[in-house]
Formats: structure tokens, sequence, C-alpha cells
């Protein structure tokens, strides 16, 4: 038999389609080609397949050998081809048996001397190979990750030698196993002395997945809150945890196995460019909107951000996806995240302190918050003033605050009625279940088309109220949106009320 056929899969954002490699032994002088949209990665394939082919005492033909990677339209990168092609070499020239290769998909990277290397993106493979029913053999350092799609049968394997003896002798090689998942402790509310309102608003975030902004001076703890949110989010789902594995794993960043159910916690630097958050590069690789996916996304020093960085962040926080389009391909990453910001009231910090040390006039205060966007600071449900505290509140003997454990069983509670209601958390809410889910009186909705006409808001914001009003009477285990409920939710919108005073 001079052709055979091999499983692989390639990688396209967070999809791994199928890849067919077709191998054909013809006569004529002895080469090697490999056809099909191969970049420069799997071109040099032939010389690290030949090598390790030999290191393994396996005879390399000394024919025509053409490598077809089909579908031919599809762009195939990196070295995750090699195993594959060195197995159909091998069994279109019978040193293996062609019947065995058919129930199997094969992923890895050859060194010179045989040795199977890992590759990334094999998460979104082994959930891709179970679908298409077939087994999985990937490089012994690939085992954990593939072993997280439980509903694959994967294989690992440490030499190109090991494979073939399988496909022989038909011993099966070690399965792989996914390391005992690691409960990552995470950072504990008790730890933030004071600020009732911002940890409230904290709760208020996290219980209904709700966008937040914490404005104050330096030191006042914005950096402390933030870290703290993720400790009180629920559990992720299997669903969720593999969704945000999946994009660890073809980031090129490396994922941890064994903490892939903790929920991401992202917190570039402001010195970040916008390809770094939305993600890009000539073959198109997640950025940090779509690694905190199903996760918090940390912005501190909001205003120092480059301007068109922080106008990516429109759309993803609608919609919940990103689309990175290149001249040579497109690919779309999921980034459904929970933004948290920190900023300064001012350039010195010190606007609205009591010690009145702040020295920016109004004309300086104004252009340092117009440094964020109208659109994209309307996109944020609650903005939260954290003042400096006072010397007493911070002695070692001061009374420490609610532990997270206990804020954490208020917001599951609230996060189980959404669930029950709308099968989704309140921020989630579209514009026709937020009018059935969120009904107020008539005399709360006198008040917020007051507050509405008097800060000047906007639909969306309007929209943004009502979910967050939503939110509280869940906290309170209210059926319904009560009036203080609603003035709470109003009170949240602290932006827009301070663009409202501020003098001309």
């Amino acid at each position: 038999m001079n052709l055979a056929l091999v499983h692989s899969r390639a990688r396209t954002g967070v999809r791994a389609p199928e890849v067919r490699v077709e191998v054909h032994l013809g006569g004529g002088l002895p080469t090697m080609s490999i056809v099909g949209l191969p970049e420069a990665a799997v071109r040099e394939a032939k010389d690290r397949v030949r090598a390790a082919m030999q290191c393994a005492q396996f005879e390399f033909p000394q024919r025509r050998i053409t490598v077809n990677l089909a579908p031919a339209d599809l762009p195939k990168g990196g070295g995750r081809f090699d195993l594959p092609i060195a197995l159909g070499i091998l069994a279109a020239s019978g040193q293996v048996p062609l019947e065995a290769l058919g129930e199997y998909e094969f992923l890895g990277e050859l060194g010179l001397t045989g040795e199977l290397r890992m590759v990334d993106g094999v998460l979104p493979a082994a959930l891709a190979a179970a679908d298409a029913g077939r087994k999985l053999i990937v490089p012994a350092g690939n085992g954990a990750e593939a072993a997280l799609a439980s509903r694959v049968e994967a294989y690992t394997a440490r030499t190109l030698l090991e494979v073939c003896a399988m496909l022989t002798t038909r011993k099966a090689l070690p399965a792989a196993t996914a390391p005992a998942s690691v409960a990552v402790p995470g950072a504990d509310l008790r730890d933030v002395r004071g600020q009732a309102h911002a940890r409230r608003a904290l709760e208020v975030a996290a219980a209904g997945g709700h966008h937040l902004l914490l404005i104050g001076p330096p030191g006042c703890g914005k950096s402390l809150l933030a870290s703290r949110l993720p400790g009180l989010l629920p559990e992720a789902s299997e669903e969720e945890a593999l969704e945000s594995a999946a994009i660890a794993s073809i980031s090129g960043r490396g994922l941890d196995p064994s903490a892939w159910r903790s929920r991401p916690f992202r917190a570039p630097h402001h010195t970040a460019s916008a390809v770094a958050l939305v993600g890009g590069g000539a073959e198109p690789r997640p950025g940090e909107i779509s690694l905190a996916h199903n996760g918090v996304l940390f912005l501190d020093e909001l205003p120092e951000w480059e301007r068109r960085a922080l106008e990516v962040l429109r759309e993803p926080l609608e919609s919940g996806v990103v689309t990175v389009s290149r001249a040579a391909r497109s690919a779309e990453f999921p980034a459904r995240f929970q933004l948290v910001a920190a900023m300064n009231p001012c350039p010195c910090g010190w606007a609205g302190d009591p010690s009145a040390r702040c020295t920016c006039s109004p004309d300086v205060v104004r252009r340092y918050r117009g440094r964020v966007s109208g659109p994209l600071m309307d996109r944020i449900d609650l903005h939260v003033e954290v003042p400096r505290l006072p010397p007493v509140e911070l002695r070692p003997d001061a009374p420490e605050g609610e532990p997270s454990a206990d804020v954490r069983r208020r917001v599951l509670h609230a996060r189980m009625l959404q669930q029950t209601r709308a099968g989704k958390p309140n921020a989630q809410l579209g514009q026709a279940e937020t009018s059935a889910t969120c009904r107020l009186s008539n005399t709360d909705h006198a008040l917020l088309e007051r507050a509405v006409e008097q800060l000047q808001l906007s639909a969306r914001s309007m929209h943004r109220i009502l979910r967050v009003a939503r939110t509280v009477a869940d906290l309170a285990d209210s059926p319904h949106i009560r009036t203080p409920h609603l003035t709470e939710a109003i009170g949240y919108r602290r932006m827009d009320r301070a663009a409202i005073a501020q003098p001309a």
C-alpha cells in the first residue's frame, strides 16, 4: 500500500478543525513535499520526521513522498503534525499496520531523537475528538490537559517508538490522567477594614455579575477590594471551566490543569496595548479580555490607559465575544468577563478629600476624567467612591471586616434566584428580559424617570439601573423591586452625579 490516512487536528481560535494527513509514496527521485497551506514550522517537519524515524531504527523510504494536509484551504501551523506525518509515512511503507490508524487522532511535535514534545491547544482538540468518536494520542506532557475532556479516551506516549509499538502489538498506552483539582485559596474580604459602602457594592457586583468602578485616593484599598471579588463568585461550572481552560490552552502561556476549575483573574498593566487586551498577531491569539472569560478583568489606573485600548472594550462588554480579523484569517474568542476598574478622582488623587490637599483646577479634573469616554463609563453598572480611612480604623486591634465565606453565601443565594428565574445573572439580561423581570410600581417608575432626567442618563444606563436594582432585591430575598432597592441602584451612578455637579 502506497497511501495512508492519519487523523489530526489544527488550531483556529478556540476551535480544533479536523485535518486529514494523507501520505502518498510514488516513483521518481527521493524527495518529500508537504502541501495544504503549511506554514514554516510545518514545512520544516520533513527534517524532524526524517531524523526521528532514523533514530528510532525505522527505514525512511527513498521515494517521492507527498504529504497532503486536508482541507487544503485551512492554514496549518506549529509542530503538532509531526507525529501524524511520521505515522503516515510508516503506514504507507508497510512498517506499521494501516488499519490500526482509523480509530485514533494524533498530536505531537517530534524531536530529532524521536521524543514527543508538548504542543498547545490540546484541550480543544480533545473535546473535538470526543465529538468525532475517536481516541486521542498526545505527548506525555499534554496528558493532564487532554484528560480534562472527560468524554474523550486519551492516551500518552513519550516517543515515536512507543506509538508504533502500540499500533503494532495493540498494547494500550498509558491513559491520560488529570491531576486532582486544587482549590486555590482566594484573598479574604475580612482583610478589608471599614469601607462599608464599597464592600456592599462588591457584594452587589458579585451577586449580579455587574461591572464595577472604584474611585478613590491612592492607598485607600481599591486594588485590595478588587482582588477579593473572585472569592465571592460561585464556582465555575464544568462547561465554564472548560471554556476558560481551552482559551488558556491556545494562548501559548500554558494551562495549569490542577487549577482549571478556578475562575480567572487578570490584571494587566496600564501600559498594555489594544492588541494585548483584545488579542491578535499574524496567527490570532486571545488577549487579556478572553483570558478573563468567565472570570474577572481588573484594570487599575483607568485614565492612564491608552484611549484606543479602552475603546476596544466597548463591544465585548455588550456581546461577550471578540472577533480578531487579519488579512489572512480571522478568529472569534469568547470574552464574557466581569470588569473591575479603579481610578483616582483627579491627577493628584486627592479631589474631595477632607484634608483639602488637592490642587487640581476644575478644568484639570475634567480633562483627567475625560480620558475615559462616556460610552465606556455608560457600560459600567456601579460607580463607587472609596474614601481614605482615618488612621484609627487601620490599627491592628481594629475589628476585622465580614469574611468572604459569609458574603459568598448571600451571593450564591442571589445567583440561585437568578438562575431559576432567567437562567443567567442579572447583568446578562436582554432588554425584553429586563422589562419582564424588573417591573416597578408607578411611584418607583416616576422616581427612576426623575433620576434619568436629572442625571441625563442614556437608555442603556436606565436598563443597567434596573438590573442592579433587581440584584439588590435578590440579595434581600424580595420577589419585587422596592423603593429602597431602586434608590440604592441609582446611588451607584456616582460618576454621572459628578459630571452634573462639575462647574463649567
